[in-house]
């Protein structure tokens, strides 16, 4: 296993989108790091690319999504045996009323935050899970 100072470092930011009480959620692409587990939406940062302006590129790429980052809400850092992630939760609103669409064959659903629990995510994602559930309601 290599060191945690030797594997690269990654910026991942990942949107909270709300609609009637519930959050959005997509499923990663089988074949990929990770493919089959479900996730809130985002990716990772380009170089000389804020966070907030990496969260708005990827739903729009993934998803055909304009949304407008309101708030950083929980910061994770988790270590893979290949690679270090930091990721960024933001709470985010829709810009548009248009539905998302998987562009890259992703499904996406629309869950209540209580049912997160019945959908397997990576671990990192589980804080922001815990975090939604605990409070009740959504950031």
């Amino acid at each position: 296993m290599k060191r945690a100072i030797d594997k690269p470092h990654i910026h991942v930011t990942a949107g909270i989108i709300r609609r009637d009480g519930r959050v959005l959620i997509t499923r990663r692409p089988w074949g990929r790091h990770l493919g089959g587990l479900w996730e809130f939406p985002g990716g990772k940062q380009e170089e000389n690319e804020s966070l907030e302006q990496c969260l708005v590129r990827e739903i729009q790429e993934e998803l055909g999504m304009a949304v407008h980052p309101d708030q950083r809400v929980l910061q994770v850092d988790h270590e893979y045996d290949d690679r270090r992630v930091t990721l960024y939760f933001y709470s985010c609103t829709p810009l548009t009323g248009e539905e998302p669409r998987g562009l890259e064959g992703q499904e996406t659903r629309w869950v209540r935050p209580e049912d997160l629990s019945l959908f397997r995510f990576p671990p990192p994602d589980n804080r922001m899970i815990r975090h939604l559930q605990d409070r009740g309601k959504m950031p």
